[in-house]
């Protein structure tokens, strides 16, 4: 395996989990970076660009993220809220009045972003061209009923957190979420980080597809061998849990350039390895001596949990606080205090302020598991062993 990159001294077991996803878990193509203390210690990529394909990855090829995407949406609205924008406190309704049809007049802005707006199925799923469509998810969610009491229960927002949360930053900054993240973001940090590509950049996208599960199925987490609830929550097409994924169909075909063009903050995020470690580094501290993100107040926001236990849509306990995943056994971390986020599949990002560590991880070949992918877990426990 042709493996490229620096690893700085004291994290050769990273490199060394990084080769064994390619020689045991059926890795195709991937990268890794992690920062410790703002400086970058890890940073690994191999194998190829596509899933299917024959080119080697290089240094600046990016994927879809997925879920992972999530935490930097979120930032978002924190950061909104850090600079006086926005009140988590407040209802929707008041940055967007709509919204306040179906019973939804008493939505926060903080229940959006800890899944508890009771939202995460609609009545008529999405076409594939409507949750593109920038005005159509916005209001699709604007007319639904919410599914339980908003605010008093939890459970996943796999698609519709996309229509949420951008058109709330929408009406609040003026700007698409997609703007936003490339100009307060993206480039004040140097990252390659997109949601919503532009032309120019879209030959760096790699190609993403399924890939078969090793064998035997290895560590905790809802991945290889769920529960039988979990398996038949995913069966049943009248579950919440399909209903939420289920929210746009037929799927999106998510190598569409026109889905690579579209700002989805739930779902569709491109990015690098090292844009996601860096991006985490910059909310628990300076990265490389500046590029501090979260004030101390935002980053005890993002790590406070606001929801915890069954998740009416996983249905495994989760724990999460305001916009992140928080470290659990459907998600573990690096530790107690870390915050981040997952990609369906594969991706993860996540930072550990107790450490000082953020990681970034890529992959362009996709599993079944949500919350917790055995390759992304085999590099997590290499970190903590360098620690």
């Amino acid at each position: 395996m042709d493996v490229r990159g620096t690893v700085a001294d004291g994290f050769e077991a990273v490199s060394d989990a990084f080769v064994r996803n390619f020689e045991q878990r059926g890795e195709r193509g991937a990268a890794v970076a992690v920062y410790r203390d703002g400086r970058k210690v890890v940073d690994l990529w191999a194998g190829t660009r596509d899933v299917d394909g024959a080119e080697p990855w290089a240094v600046d090829t990016a994927q879809v993220v997925r879920s992972a995407t999530k935490g930097v949406a979120a930032a978002v609205v924190l950061l909104l809220h850090q600079r006086g924008q926005i009140d988590l406190d407040a209802p929707v309704g008041t940055y967007w009045p709509e919204f306040k049809a179906a019973g939804k007049e008493r939505v926060l802005v903080r229940h959006v972003l800890a899944h508890r707006a009771g939202l995460p199925a609609l009545d008529r799923p999405l076409t594939p061209a409507e949750a593109l469509d920038p005005a159509a998810g916005p209001a699709a969610v604007a007319a639904q009923a919410p599914a339980w009491e908003p605010g008093t229960d939890h459970g996943y927002h796999a698609q519709t957190y996309s229509w949420l949360l951008a058109e709330l930053v929408r009406r609040v900054s003026g700007r698409t979420i997609g703007r936003w993240v490339a100009e307060e973001i993206a480039r004040p940090l140097g990252l390659d980080f997109w949601l919503g590509i532009p032309a120019d950049e879209a030959h760096r996208v790699g190609r993403i597809g399924p890939v078969p599960e090793p064998e035997p199925a290895e560590g905790g987490g809802l991945k290889l061998r769920p529960k039988r609830s979990v398996a038949e929550a995913y069966r049943d097409p009248g579950s919440l849990t399909r209903r939420a994924f289920g929210a746009v169909d037929p799927l999106p075909d998510e190598n569409d350039p026109a889905y690579h063009a579209a700002e989805l903050p739930a779902s569709g995020g491109i990015s690098t390895a090292r844009a996601l470690a860096r991006f985490y580094a910059a909310t628990i501290g300076d990265v490389d001596g500046g590029a501090r993100l979260f004030a101390p107040a935002t980053l005890t926001l993002a790590r406070t949990e606001e929801s915890a236990g069954p998740d009416r849509v996983l249905v495994v306990s989760t724990r999460f606080g305001l916009g992140f995943m928080l470290h659990g056994p459907a998600a573990p971390l690096l530790g107690p205090g870390s915050f981040g986020h997952p990609g369906r599949g594969g991706s993860l990002g996540f930072a550990d302020p107790e450490s000082g560590i953020a990681l970034g991880y890529t992959t362009n070949g996709m599993r079944k598991g949500v919350t917790a992918d055995p390759r992304a877990q085999a590099l997590v426990r290499a970190v903590r062993s360098s620690l």
